[in-house]
């Protein structure tokens, strides 16, 4: 049994702590009281203690007694958060999926003989770790990940819930994507290239270019096509435009009877309850990830992964908290129980190249009912 220590008690940090108490000692962190009593009320296994992540000194001295720290900060704060745990000597597994570049701690994670790994949960996470392990196997072409998180419910007009803050969700609407065609890197603006695709029970839905490749325009720079696509309900991309180019995502402040306010920060007022995911309210998680190569007798493969996860009402636990959660702690058990060793830092297609990783995080997730079927074509 590990001491392990979690920041941040939202829905996935503790979805995450409550999964690795059932074989480690646990204590959770926040900065909200509430966010811990939440946590508590679901485990009384699990040690609550408030603190703020900014406060670097304190976050060094909580983090000192304990085996391993899984990070599930907000990512605005998960650079400096990650830098902290790693200046502290600590092994860490973080999903805080922060926008900067996570290699620029390798040279201290190495320095620090820390372990960290990174972006390990859905997407980015099992799809880079599907990504990796196959790019030992096969001379890869072509990667695709179409990826997304719905309510079991349509709601008119957006058909969409999110577990996270609306401003989050905007983010990904406004940061131009980037995707490599036939070995170049192409950026266009998000919501592009709209298209319909099929999922066996569930339908259509339409996916459409979103800035996720992140670490493997640089891990895997042979690969000629990577790309990868948001899902949601047929429709929704439609409204999302229209408040777009009406400029209600704007961040410059405008005044209203007096009074400045962004177009950004309004719109996620408005929208923070029309999407708000309820405690206990049905949503799925689907990804298809796809790649394309050839095996060492050059044969032309196709290998397909499809995930269709749904909320489990026995646990009262989201799907995008269990297919983001679980993912992680595979990963913190994987590293606990001595499989991957090697410091410095490392997005999760570097440990799925590694065939124990591979198979250890999928039966991990295949125990806890997330399960990725394979088709090779």
């Amino acid at each position: 049994m590990s001491n392990i220590i979690v920041l941040g008690a939202g829905m996935v940090g503790s979805t995450m702590a409550i999964d690795l108490a059932k074989k480690h000692a646990v204590t959770i962190t926040d900065f909200s009281e509430k966010a811990l009593e939440k946590a508590i009320k679901k485990c009384d296994k699990l040690l609550p203690v408030i603190l703020d992540v900014t406060k670097k000194e304190a976050l060094k001295d909580v983090i000192k007694p304990f085996d391993l720290v899984i990070c599930a900060v907000p990512g605005f704060l998960g650079f400096e958060t990650l830098k902290s745990i790693i200046e502290a000597g600590k092994n860490v597994v973080d999903i805080s999926f922060f926008p900067e570049n996570c290699f620029d701690l390798n040279k201290l994670a190495k320095e620090k003989k820390v372990t960290a790994i990174v972006d390990c949960g859905v997407a980015p996470g099992m799809g880079n770790i599907i990504l990796g392990y196959y790019n030992e196997q096969l001379k890869l072409t072509d990667f695709e990940c179409l990826v997304g998180g719905l309510p079991k419910v349509k709601k008119w007009p957006f058909c969409y819930k999110a577990p996270f803050s609306p401003i989050d969700v905007i983010e990904e609407y406004t940061r131009p994507a980037r995707y490599v065609e036939n070995g170049i890197m192409v950026t266009k603006e998000a919501l592009s290239d709209c298209e319909y695709v099929d999922f066996k029970g569930i339908g259509t839905l339409e996916s459409f270019n979103s800035d996720g490749l992140r670490s493997i325009i640089f891990t895997m720079p042979h690969i000629k096509n990577m790309k990868e696509k948001t899902l949601r309900y047929p429709g929704h991309v439609e409204y999302v435009k229209v408040l777009k180019e009406s400029g209600f995502f704007n961040e410059e402040k405008i005044t209203i009877n007096g009074s400045e306010i962004s177009p950004l920060d309004f719109t996620s007022k408005i929208l923070f309850n029309e999407w708000k995911l309820g405690d206990t309210e049905e949503e799925i998680t689907v990804m298809r990830i796809t790649l394309k190569g050839t095996d060492k007798k050059g044969t032309d493969k196709t290998i397909v992964y499809n995930l269709h996860d749904a909320y489990c009402s026995k646990t009262n636990t989201s799907s995008m908290a269990r297919t983001t959660g679980y993912t992680a702690t595979a990963a913190a058990n994987m590293f606990l129980d001595g499989l991957f060793f090697e410091k410095g830092v490392f997005p999760p297609e570097l440990v799925g190249k590694h065939e124990n990783c591979f198979n250890y995080i999928l039966n991990y997730l295949k125990e806890r009912n997330v399960i990725y079927k394979l088709d090779e074509l």
